[in-house]
């Protein structure tokens, strides 16, 4: 979890709703360390190539320490149902974690009885609430890849339901652990003032804007300046996104979406101390190390206020470019979706 200094922005801006409906069950002791010897993980979704990466680098005969054991042992192969980018890949990727060991299954309900850990891979979010919660009420450690959902109303529900029944769960895009992030979280340029972020954005119609992949810069984005982002507001083209946060202490961070040109991940960021430039991405290992960490301990390393602000944010620029780049509130989508929340978590009578 970043260590950067923040002002907790449930108490500044959403007054406790979401933070108490959800991070004060999750942490208020809920989710203590467990010791368990089981290492065996399960897989949903082949249609990404996280899946695969994973598999590769947790199956490898020569694994360093930082995987501690763990190894996919079966995989649930079904992901999106009319993704075609994503339907297309799965037969390639089933044959390929074949070759590594891992072994089929025909159902979720079936990888959940020959499995300990789960990572939900599915490439599509609109697929993550429904398969979430066959999980969770396994009661089994979760990561869930990004998306987390491809609504802010279903990711909520989703670490709503997490809470209700004790189940840890964690997501994160790996560009949160881009090299320097973690310089800036031991406080090498002081307090961050302002950072601007930049990812590809491709868009894919069935998730709101920057849900499906710009997601990645704005993750990074938060990684560095935290939560506390009070309004959203952009300018969009068919080219690029330039979204622009203005967070507490008068703090503005922005993120461009890219489309055309060159693609790449990076940022600037903007210190009490001093000006860092962040590195180039670096691959998907620091984030798996991360999650094996919390397959281990059952502590997420990045608090659900975080990771639902991050929701929030995207929710606002989508709406902020229905209005013509006017800017949203962040409480305000955050309100809204709560309520959906609400209704979707009560259907489930858990």
């Amino acid at each position: 979890m970043s260590k950067i200094k923040r002002r907790d922005f449930i108490k500044t801006a959403t007054a406790g709703a979401v933070g108490i409906s959800i991070a004060g069950n999750i942490y208020g002791g809920v989710l203590q360390k467990k010791e368990q010897s089981a290492k065996r993980i399960g897989i949903i979704g082949l249609d990404t190539s996280h899946a695969t990466a994973f598999t590769k680098a947790l199956n490898d005969p020569s694994a360093g320490p930082e995987f501690g054991g763990f190894r996919v042992t079966a995989a649930f192969p079904k992901g999106s149902n009319d993704i075609k980018s994503s339907v297309d890949r799965i037969p390639g990727y089933t044959e390929e974690v074949k070759k590594s060991g891992v072994e089929i299954v025909n159902s979720i309900d079936e990888l959940l009885k020959r499995t300990d850990y789960i990572l939900l891979e599915t490439n599509d979010g609109r697929l993550h609430l429904e398969q979430a919660v066959q999980v969770m009420k396994a009661g089994k450690t979760m990561f869930i890849d990004k998306p987390v959902a491809a609504s802010l109303a279903d990711a909520i529900a989703i670490y709503k339901l997490a809470a209700r029944l004790n189940v840890p769960v964690f997501s994160a895009s790996s560009l949160r652990y881009i090299p320097g992030a973690d310089e800036v979280a031991k406080g090498s340029i002081g307090q961050v003032l302002g950072a601007d972020t930049y990812s590809p954005a491709t868009l894919e119609k069935t998730h709101p804007d920057l849900f499906w992949y710009g997601i990645h810069g704005v993750e990074t984005l938060f990684t560095v300046m935290g939560t506390g982002c009070l309004s959203v507001s952009g300018t969009f083209t068919d080219d690029w996104d330039h979204v622009t946060g203005l967070w507490t202490g008068n703090r503005i961070g922005t993120f461009r979406g890219i489309r055309k040109g060159k693609s790449d991940y990076g940022g600037i960021v903007f210190g009490e101390k001093g000006i860092l430039t962040l590195g180039k991405y670096s691959g998907y290992n620091a984030l798996l190390a991360e999650i094996i960490k919390f397959f281990q301990s059952g502590i997420p390393p990045v608090r659900v206020e975080e990771t639902i602000e991050i929701f929030a944010f995207m929710q606002a620029a989508s709406e902020s470019r229905k209005l013509g780049g006017t800017p949203v509130l962040v409480k305000s989508v955050l309100k809204e979706a709560e309520i959906e929340a609400d209704i979707k978590v009560n259907a489930y009578s858990i």
